[in-house]
């Protein structure tokens, strides 16, 4: 197999002493930086014509995409970057003058940066179905002036994908020049290519796959399970109860974090150190405490019904369907695509990058890099490892940057 198949390396050692004079207390560490998004993004509002989902015959007659941007437009339309968000992410990957705050990839986009800015447009959408801007579970039904919560329609990775583009069409972008995505956001970044493989240059699918495995859907399922089994979900109508199922989420969250990092950071970060020592049936270890924190900080900052849609529609996503097989969907992809995934990701196994990278090449894509990391962050390796995805990133994107200057001023 001809695959270019690159690795940056990222030593235990190095990382035992990082964490060791970093993060003495094992409460603190690299975490993402995840806010609830209110305000400082722009909004798209499609009213024009009913936007019909890929499941159940629904449709929404309008709906509005929060998005934010970074960088200046060229005046040929053709420097702009797409980047999809994961699951719970809002718009807000960077920080700007509308929100100061840091965002998700505060130091993997702005001038000289792994996506930079001095070269690109980058704009980036709260998910169709979120709740940091953009129409979902949690806005007001028209029809009947109340909030949709269950009886929003399924959502599917493809309505993520087209939705955004609907967008682009808004501002004019007949191509991009990169789509880019980790977890949730690496499969629509693919399927993108797939979809609309005259209007990409080039394709960046971080830790993703071409569809998820049973042991991923399981616990995704676990997690959703917890929130519909709690009494105060009220079948996804606790919006005006005064109710908010806060321990269904809470330990949705707590199986979600445990999918998202590695035991080899977590032995080297917590051990077996107790915070307890009278011992009960209570949480006694670090790592129980820890859980415990991440679980309660998300728990009433993402809106329950979103988690409950935008991960089924992970379950559901498959870039196969609707082909005979494997080696007819990825032929649609033919630009160059940058396939990165990390050794420790539990979630999106490293051979699930392999497997996506090496069936792109067997179908005639002769312009495809992969990267393995040799990060201790699993699965949020792609939010914690900065020099390793921006290295990655910043070479694929650049390698035709500047002919898109030069075309830009002729």
């Amino acid at each position: 197999m001809n695959i270019r198949c690159k690795f940056l390396p990222f030593s235990t050692s190095k990382v035992r002493h990082l964490i060791s004079a970093r993060w003495a207390h094992s409460s603190d560490g690299p975490e993402p930086a995840y806010h609830h998004v209110v305000s400082g993004y722009q909004i798209y509002k499609h009213q024009h014509e009913p936007f019909k989902f890929k499941y159940n015959n629904k449709s929404l007659n309008q709906f509005q995409l929060a998005y934010e941007t970074w960088g200046k437009l060229n005046a040929k339309k053709n420097n702009a970057i797409l980047i999809f968000t994961g699951l719970s992410a809002s718009s807000h990957a960077k920080s700007h003058e509308q929100n100061p705050s840091p965002g998700w990839w505060e130091k993997f986009i702005g001038p000289n940066l792994g996506i930079d800015t001095n070269h690109f447009f980058v704009i980036c959408c709260n998910h169709l179905g979120g709740c940091y801007g953009s129409t979902g579970p949690s806005s007001i039904n028209p029809q009947t002036h109340k909030p949709y919560g269950a009886s929003f329609p399924m959502l599917s990775v493809e309505d993520f994908v087209r939705a955004q583009f609907q967008l682009l069409k808004h501002l004019g972008i007949e191509k991009l020049h990169a789509s880019i995505g980790s977890s949730l956001g690496g499969m629509c970044s693919i399927l993108s290519g797939l979809l609309y493989p005259e209007n990409i240059g080039r394709v960046a699918t971080i830790s993703s796959c071409i569809a998820p495995y049973p042991t991923a859907i399981a616990l995704r399922y676990l997690q959703r399970k917890m929130i519909m089994t709690d009494p105060s979900w009220d079948h996804g109508h606790y919006y005006d109860t005064g109710a908010y199922p806060l321990e269904g989420m809470r330990i949705a969250r707590e199986i979600a974090t445990l999918t998202y990092r590695s035991g080899p950071e977590w032995l080297e970060r917590f051990g077996l150190r107790r915070f307890n020592d009278n011992v009960q049936l209570t949480p006694t270890f670090e790592i129980e405490s820890y859980l415990q924190y991440q679980g309660l900080t998300f728990a009433k900052k993402y809106d329950p019904n979103s988690l409950l849609y935008i991960s089924k529609a992970m379950d559901l996503f498959n870039l196969t369907e609707g082909y005979d097989n494997q080696r007819e969907a990825l032929a649609k992809i033919q630009c160059p695509v940058l396939v990165l995934g990390s050794q420790t990701d539990i979630l999106f196994p490293i051979w699930q990058q392999k497997q996506l990278a090496e069936g792109l090449i067997e179908s005639g894509n002769s312009s495809v890099t992969f990267f393995e990391l040799n990060s201790i962050f699993g699965h949020d390796t792609f939010l914690l490892d900065i020099n390793g995805v921006s290295t990655a990133l910043k070479g694929f994107l650049e390698i035709s940057a500047l002919s898109i200057e030069e075309e830009s001023h002729t």
